[in-house]
């Protein structure tokens, strides 16, 4: 799953890097610890603009028929296996799909010294993963999910899912293509293989402590075994 991530560019840099229109009025600032139902820029389709655009989306979808928008905070993730058959994904995954751009995300694993957390990113970035979008209400409440898929390679020994990273070569196809199992085969081993697992503090389990120092690397037992199973996080 991803549970928690890192997205700290600016608006005026996540428009020029994603060729998208800024519509965040200034409301997105860096986070270095996003948890469910914080705001977050997502690229989408505009069909009023006919172009990319920039937004600020609720982390945790809530689809445009729910009564109330408090079940978001549970669907956060989108399963690739059933994003297209799921009554609330479905719709999304046919016409409102969208980039979640990140640094990095954040997961958990049993080691030999206890629950290490794990921050995974690529140098020089961004990642944009795989998301879904949606619009709920009268004013109307933007909210997105992040397709998942299952963890390959060296990520599978830190937790068995992982964000559906897309590389820039797939970014148009996703935003703008028709919905087919192709959208969502994982990235390519070597664009997989840049990514560095990093053992990172405890802090960023409390959704409180945000900042650089989060993403700080600490010693930690190897990766040598898978972990005994996923790990639950609390949130804060």
């Amino acid at each position: 799953m991803c549970g928690r991530y890192a997205t700290t560019r600016s608006s005026a840099e996540l428009g020029t890097l994603f060729e998208a229109l800024d519509e965040t009025d200034g409301s997105l600032v860096a986070d270095y610890n996003v948890a469910p139902t914080d705001p977050v820029p997502v690229i989408r389709m505009s069909t009023r603009r006919s172009a990319r655009v920039l937004c600020a989306a609720r982390w945790g979808l809530v689809p445009s028929w729910a009564s109330d928008p408090r079940g978001g905070a549970r669907m956060i993730n989108a399963r690739a296996e059933t994003v297209a058959t799921t009554p609330a994904y479905a719709k999304p995954f046919a016409s409102r799909r969208c980039l979640v751009p990140a640094d990095g995300w954040y997961e958990w694993a049993r080691r030999p010294g206890g629950k290490q957390a794990y921050y995974l990113t690529v140098d020089g970035g961004p990642l944009a993963f795989g998301g879904l979008w949606s619009a709920w209400g009268p004013e109307p409440l933007i909210t997105c999910s992040i397709v998942t898929v299952a963890a390959r390679g060296d990520l599978a020994l830190v937790h068995a899912r992982m964000p559906l990273v897309l590389p820039p070569s797939r970014w148009a196809a996703w935003l703008t293509g028709p919905a087919s199992d192709g959208l969502l085969a994982p990235a390519p081993e070597e664009y997989l293989a840049g990514l560095e697992i990093r053992p990172v503090g405890p802090a960023v389990g409390d959704v409180r402590n945000d900042g650089p120092s989060l993403t700080s690397p600490v010693p930690a037992a190897p990766l040598g075994a898978p972990p005994d199973g996923p790990v639950e996080l609390t949130l804060f």
